[in-house]
């Protein structure tokens, strides 16, 4: 029994005779016939009682009927959703955004974008830092991740270009620094600072201090903080001033001023989209063609 043949056997049902259904399905009427016979002949039963007028259910050929649209319904159902994932129109995309730029309007520009275009596909959105993002990208736990990376070429990734980003100080709104803005890091050399750790973010970091290095600037480190809203958050309290990136002034945060250094808006921070070269998810590449059109 062929989905073909059931197709057939509803259109002459629903038309009332053989001659209708060959109009309806554009089959010859022999040909029509023949499978007819042919599905009878397979389930061992007479479905149809043939008449001057046309044709006539048995109460097998009934019991086909109702069974027959389940199954064609179900069959439509089905392509339509494999379609539909085959062409990324549904689905979910798992995505990493470092901390600091999940306000950042590029970012959630590029997200709002998707959406309109892709609503069937769902997000979920993971807050991590550059150095987690890889682990979880090379471990096909992410499909991909927006984060730092200090080039192109990543064994095992494909990447693209977002945004070039650049740093900024943060200091405490009550610190004298708020009131008077040094003019470059040398007069930062006696301050406090909060940092974050290099295991963190291994790229962001070793760039930052390399930049620092050729600038023969070594920040005078206190307190250390996890990510860049708790860094932030540890200015906002007082305990140290903080270099991070620009984006960070995106997000609202009470009891701090940021400010910008010519030795800092030198320092470039590139942000990337990465996956998995061989993540061959048709929701992810339309993401990714999303993009080329917005950064290309």
């Amino acid at each position: 029994m062929e989905f073909r043949q059931l197709g057939y056997f509803v259109a002459v049902v629903e038309t009332g005779s053989i001659s209708a259904a060959s109009r309806r399905v554009h089959v010859a009427q022999p040909a029509l016939t023949r499978q007819i016979r042919l599905l009878e002949e397979h389930l061992g039963t007479r479905l149809l009682d043939r008449h001057a007028r046309g044709v006539r259910l048995t109460v097998a050929g009934q019991a086909l009927y109702d069974e027959a649209i389940q199954l064609l319904d179900t069959r439509t159902r089905i392509k339509a959703r494999l379609s539909a994932l085959g062409s990324g129109l549904t689905g979910k995309l798992s995505l990493g955004v470092t901390v600091t730029h999940l306000w950042v309007p590029e970012v959630a520009g590029l997200l709002g974008s998707y959406r309109q275009r892709y609503p069937q596909v769902g997000f979920e959105v993971f807050p991590l830092l550059s150095g987690p993002q890889l682990e979880r990208l090379r471990d096909d736990q992410l499909d991909a991740g927006i984060l730092y990376l200090d080039s192109a070429e990543q064994p095992g990734l494909e990447t693209r270009r977002l945004q070039q980003d650049h740093l900024i100080l943060a200091v405490p709104a009550s610190s004298p620094w708020a009131m008077s803005p040094p003019d470059s890091l040398v007069e930062l050399e006696e301050a406090d600072f909060v940092w974050g750790f290099r295991s963190a973010s291994p790229v962001y970091y070793d760039r930052v201090m390399a930049h620092f290095a050729r600038l023969q600037f070594a920040p005078r480190v206190v307190q250390y903080g996890a990510d860049n809203i708790a860094i932030l958050s540890m200015v906002a309290a007082g305990l140290g001033i903080a270099i991070v990136p620009a984006a960070s002034s995106w997000h609202p945060m009470p009891g701090i001023r940021f400010l910008r250094l010519s030795e800092l808006d030198a320092c470039d921070m590139p942000l990337w989209m990465a996956w998995r070269s061989t993540n061959d998810s048709p929701a992810l590449h339309n993401l990714i063609g999303l993009i080329d059109e917005a950064f290309g």
